[in-house]
């Protein structure tokens, strides 16, 4: 009798997932289950109307994931735009040029992420067994297979689970605890560009500032994506509420400021705010009455976007799908526990490299933002 696995979340860890899956499966074209036995559903909620999803620098280091994944060719006719320079004001007032074309995987990108997105969903949607355009609002485990009742009253039953639901963990949370190191939070909005006499700079641009630190990128589309990383009790409530108030944190700035006014981008509107903090799960893997599951992207581990390896992190997660569970499904868990140790070993990894790169700012070393990272665990 076939498998099935239940492959939950959309965004990006969930359809690499879904085609990670079906590569194992040894399939070469045609939906999961055609052919080796091997169901595959995916439960993924569509995006919702307006959808325009935060993050769009995509590290070198994914070019090689999306080449497993077959994305490579898709990636290069959907107009992302190149990315090869960042500037940075960081331990010093002055911009810094940091080069990414010595990359050995090739340039980074910046996405039109909600294109990214539609891509992902669009492939992984042809090969999956079914797709369920709803959300999971409850699971369990019982006689060694995952039982899931969906948003709409339908239930599912797998033999394995993925849990790419982000960081609300909808099924790993039944079987993990979620580790924080901190309350990091972005306050960000997409400027529109009113002066067509003036062409932007096509560059990253990041700056630390007294109370956090500042992104900002000029988009395909043309717009500006601006980001302010803070912890909530610095920012309070009023810039999310208040243009007033936004205009005048981004008047603070140095550089960012700059180029917000001498590009013509406009500051229409307050910021909306979400969760940016690094977060993980113990496990990120393993069993629950003899059903495997594995969290992958935001739901295993969610790095301060200061690393800028957030998406590449959720591919890498999901492309490891399919080794990890077709092993797992064949009562083998020794992917299954080498999957769970490369997650928390990367997050010890990040932790290390997320003390040095706070340390290496010192101009607002006694600041409370800047003292807090410093000294974290």
């Amino acid at each position: 009798m076939g498998k099935t696995v239940a492959v939950i979340g959309a965004g990006i860890a969930g359809p690499a997932a879904v085609l990670a899956l079906v590569e194992a499966a040894g399939l070469t074209g045609g939906r999961a289950g055609d052919q080796a036995g091997l169901q595959v559903l995916w439960v993924a909620p569509p995006p919702e109307a307006g959808h325009d999803p935060v993050g769009e620098t995509l590290a070198p280091a994914a070019n090689p994931i999306l080449a497993r994944l077959g994305l490579s060719d898709a990636m290069a006719a959907a107009g992302h735009r190149v990315s090869h320079t960042t500037l940075s004001s960081w331990g010093g007032d002055q911009l810094l040029d940091r080069n990414a074309i010595l990359h050995l995987e090739g340039p980074g990108l910046v996405l039109d992420r909600a294109r990214f997105e539609a891509d992902l969903r669009r492939h992984a949607e042809a090969v999956a067994s079914r797709v369920f355009a709803t959300r999971v609002s409850d699971a369990g485990a019982g006689d060694g297979a995952w039982h899931l009742t969906l948003e709409d009253g339908e239930t599912l039953t797998a033999d394995a689970v993925v849990d790419a639901s982000g960081r609300g963990s909808v099924v790993a949370r039944r079987a993990a605890e979620r580790h924080r190191a901190d309350q990091l939070v972005a306050a960000h909005a997409f400027l529109p560009h009113r002066d067509d006499s003036v062409e932007p700079t096509r560059a990253v641009l990041i700056e630390a500032v007294e109370t956090g630190w500042w992104y900002a990128a000029l988009r395909p589309d043309g717009m500006l994506s601006v980001a302010y990383f803070t912890d909530p009790d610095l920012l309070g409530e009023t810039p999310t509420r208040d243009l007033a108030a936004w205009t005048a944190l981004v008047a603070g700035t140095r550089h960012i400021g700059r180029w917000i006014e001498d590009a013509g981008f406009a500051l229409d509107a307050p910021p909306s705010l979400s969760s940016a903090g690094t977060t993980w799960l113990v496990p990120p893997a393993g069993r629950v009455d003899g059903a495997p599951w594995m969290a992958a992207g935001d739901c295993a581990a969610a790095f301060d976007p200061l690393s800028s390896h957030g998406m590449t992190t959720a591919l890498w997660a999901g492309a490891r799908a399919g080794s990890v569970l077709s092993t797992a499904l064949e009562g083998d868990d020794t992917a299954l526990e080498a999957y769970a140790r490369s997650v928390l070993d990367g997050v010890a990894g990040f932790l290390a490299q997320r003390r040095a790169m706070y340390a290496q700012e010192r101009r607002f070393a006694d600041a409370p933002f800047w003292r807090r990272r410093q000294s974290a665990n």
